[in-house]
């Protein structure tokens, strides 16, 4: 089955490639990396090793959206994010830039500086501006299912059946995104793993990823260093979740997702190319 992301007007085919997403938090508290890159500089040059490595997007995050993590204004998400975004594209190559937020005012001025894709991880409910700032722009959008806010979305997960309410609830968000004057084609679709869930919820969405790929959009993936890996491996430390993350993204390759979340690139990259391979896709 052909599988296009339309983005910014251009057709790209994933049909048979997928793509790794690199993880470029610019935030002093995200849950693995946070300070790592807080300054443009060296989010910038981090940026740019991911691409060398094999990054076809990046996506740049100003606000931590970890359990328990408190929303920051969107002045200081603007303040982090756009001078990194401006760097990036100045550097030029053809790699694409995702804007991580859920504020509309945040996703336009990213757009405006040169990102190509939001990522929003409350599915456009967030803000009701947020559909139509992706609309007009034209820009790819990746609509998350998170049950509650990154503030409680762990107090208590529950659900009748994790796999139709998460299928249900990309049903209803594709169905207003087009009603909002989004292009279906623009959409991909993320899971959001770790968002409102139990391990056992996750594992769950994972054995049954192939019933997401149904409405015919690009499948996203994003399980980097999460504790979901820390509870299959044994271990609570984050070190240990990095081979059960790169065994995954080969898993959920052959399931049907054609992109990969991650803050370890060219790892994530080999596996997936050598899954795709054995599949006969590369």
């Amino acid at each position: 089955m052909d599988m296009i992301w339309k983005i910014r007007g251009r057709e790209h085919d994933l049909s048979r490639r997928g793509w790794i997403m690199g993880v470029l938090n610019v935030t002093p508290d995200s849950f693995s990396d946070g300070g790592s890159f807080a300054s443009p500089d060296a989010a910038i040059a981090h940026g740019l090793h991911m691409v060398s490595e094999g990054a076809s997007v990046l996506d740049v995050g100003g606000e931590s959206t970890r359990p328990g993590a408190r929303p920051v204004p969107a002045a200081d998400e603007m303040a982090r994010v756009l001078p990194v975004i401006k760097g990036l594209r100045a550097a030029g190559g053809e790699f694409l830039i995702s804007i991580d937020t859920s504020k509309a005012a945040v996703a336009e001025a990213a757009l405006a500086e040169g990102a190509d894709i939001v990522n929003d991880v409350t599915g456009l409910r967030g803000e009701p501006e947020m559909s139509a700032a992706v609309a007009r722009s034209g820009a790819g959008v990746v609509i998350m299912h998170m049950q509650g806010t990154p503030m409680t979305m762990q107090a208590s997960p529950h659900y009748g059946d994790v796999v139709e309410d998460v299928g249900d609830f990309f049903r209803q968000a594709i169905r207003r995104a087009v009603a909002c004057g989004i292009d279906p084609m623009s959409i991909a679709i993320d899971p959001g793993f770790g968002f409102g869930k139990t391990p056992e919820h996750n594992r769950q969405l994972l054995h049954s990823l192939p019933a997401f790929t149904a409405p015919g959009r690009p499948l996203l993936i994003g399980l980097s260093r999460k504790s979901f890996l820390g509870w299959i491996a044994g271990s609570p430390r984050i070190e240990d979740r990095f081979w059960p993350g790169v065994a995954l993204t080969s898993f959920c390759r052959e399931r049907g997702a054609k992109i990969f979340r991650v803050h370890d690139v060219r790892p994530h990259r080999e596996a997936l190319r050598m899954t795709e391979a054995i599949m006969g896709d590369a």
